[in-house]
């Protein structure tokens, strides 16, 4: 096999940027039954780079959830993940959205492949320890902080032409499982890969000063508006570790982060750039 053109190793190592660096692109579980034109723009940034998928899922693994009669807990856009929340992230993300969103692609003719993290050693990650939110100890459960991205399963993929489809799971060094927040997987892949691009995709696109006012996107963000939004408000939840984790992978070395809609991916019109 010819030498890969992507980095390899642990987060740990020296960076290589490749010839065709890769972009990544995270699609959240609430947009994952609607992607509309999504797939032929995947297949047109296809056409200048390759491109690495990673997926939630949480409004799945939260329906399913309630089906069984529990009520999942979400503090501040994160899952706490009990044993029985873990199996039906697993029962979710690797399985039903993780098959569906292959199907997708496949459909559209691109060829690709499902995994998670736990294959090939992807994600190495510890339990997170608790958080003080609020003046509250939050134990997260079965949570992953991630200690090591090795990216040789994805870089093969990419250089036998798969578009690689991930779901945000990973494994200690004794095997065990772990849930581990998508957009933050997005981020540390995108990074240990040294992407030009990585571009986080909600189902209202850009981060906005009004939810409800397509007017208000923001079009540029930066450190200060990024604090100043969630000091006042109006980045919370979701949107907010989706600007923490954006600024995360530039200051890795990612050339460029967005936060867009499913159907602006390629040109970025109606997209928020996040800048350091």
């Amino acid at each position: 096999m010819p030498k890969s053109r992507y980095w390899q190793g642990s987060l740990a190592d020296g960076r290589i940027h490749g010839a065709h660096a890769p972009t990544v692109i995270k699609i959240g579980g609430t947009v994952v039954g609607n992607l509309g034109s999504f797939w032929p723009q995947v297949r047109t940034l296809q056409a200048a780079a390759p491109v690495v998928i990673v997926h939630g899922g949480g409004g799945a693994a939260s329906s399913l959830a309630r089906r069984l009669g529990h009520k999942p807990r979400i503090v501040q856009g994160r899952r706490v993940t009990t044993a029985l929340d873990l199996q039906i992230v697993e029962w979710t993300l690797r399985g039903g959205v993780n098959l569906d969103l292959v199907g997708q692609a496949q459909a559209t003719g691109i060829r690709s492949v499902g995994l998670s993290g736990a294959d090939g050693s992807l994600l190495t990650v510890t339990r997170r320890t608790p958080w003080i939110i609020d003046g509250e100890a939050i134990d997260f459960g079965w949570v992953g902080e991630i200690q090591a991205v090795r990216t040789s399963i994805l870089t093969t993929l990419l250089d036998a032409g798969y578009l690689p489809v991930v779901a945000p799971i990973g494994v200690d060094t004794k095997g065990r499982r772990y849930n581990v927040n998508a957009d933050t997987v997005a981020s540390a892949l995108a990074a240990g890969l040294c992407a030009h691009t990585l571009i986080l995709v909600t189902e209202t696109g850009g981060i906005r000063r009004r939810a409800d006012a397509p007017a208000t996107r923001v079009p540029r963000m930066d450190t200060n508006l990024l604090r100043q939004g969630e000091e006042e408000g109006w980045i919370t939840g979701g949107m907010r570790v989706k600007g923490q984790v954006a600024l995360a992978a530039l200051r890795s070395g990612v050339h460029e982060a967005y936060i867009a809609g499913p159907s602006d991916i390629a040109a970025r019109t109606r997209a928020t750039q996040i800048v350091l």
